[in-house]
């Protein structure tokens, strides 16, 4: 059953599009603390966002811009702002859709399901799932998971980008200016650290799976996968 994460700060919008969309079958997560929306997406890991722009101390925008650094599901932004700017911004800040409100329920409904094809089913671009996999180490990049035995671990973005490369270029280097490129389109003006503090992050998640001394630096070049020579 595919999952709808609503983050709407009206209890009775929420309530009533909570109502229509379990009756067609699917599964409903309604956020109530808007100020750690990114705990309910990491517990619930939603298919689909519903998400608006108004909302206590952070907005819609703003949280967008945070699921985008761990996951590609779709977000459909809701809001009474009816600017063609306000669109621009939805759709600069990462969201797939805009419903203006008032709405009607059968609207959000058939955009749902237009989503859901485009990202799951008839329509989506991947029919396969990629598994990238080292070692007993399986990547699934459109998940965003990194898993060791019966272990598993969710990551951000970056880490996937980080692990994806590292792997296809296994046994090679992956160049510093290799891995930049990959993480930002330009990245003329990114501080050096940024890339190690990514690093840093990518090898704590390889020890959360019990291994270490998974990503090995190679002085001047860059990284290397060196699963093997890790404790497991």
């Amino acid at each position: 059953m595919q999952k709808i994460m609503i983050v709407e700060d009206d209890p009775k919008i929420a309530e009533h599009l909570q109502a229509h969309i379990n009756k067609y079958g699917y599964h409903v997560a309604k956020v109530t603390d808007f100020d750690h929306v990114m705990d309910d997406f990491h517990r619930e890991l939603p298919d689909l966002i519903l998400l608006d722009i108004n909302l206590p101390r952070y907005d819609g925008y703003y949280w967008c811009r945070q699921i985008r650094t761990e996951s590609i599901c779709p977000v459909i932004f809701l809001s009474a702002r009816t600017g063609e700017m306000d669109q621009v911004m939805a759709l600069e800040n990462g969201g797939d859709d805009f419903i203006t409100k008032p709405f009607s329920a059968e609207i959000v409904l058939a955009k749902i399901r237009s989503q859901l094809r485009r990202a799951y089913g008839d329509y989506s671009l991947q029919t396969d799932e990629r598994i990238l996999e080292r070692q007993g180490v399986k990547l699934f990049p459109e998940r965003m998971e990194l898993c060791f035995e019966e272990k598993t671990v969710i990551l951000s973005k970056n880490e996937a980008d980080i692990i994806g490369l590292l792997i296809e270029r296994y046994p090679r280097i992956a160049g510093r200016e290799d891995l930049l490129e990959k993480l930002w389109d330009d990245y003329t003006y990114v501080d050096e650290n940024t890339l190690n503090v990514n690093i840093t992050r990518v090898r704590k998640k390889f020890y959360e799976l019990g291994i270490t001394g998974a990503v090995e630096t190679v002085r001047g070049a860059g990284y290397r996968l060196n699963i093997s020579a890790g404790e497991i």
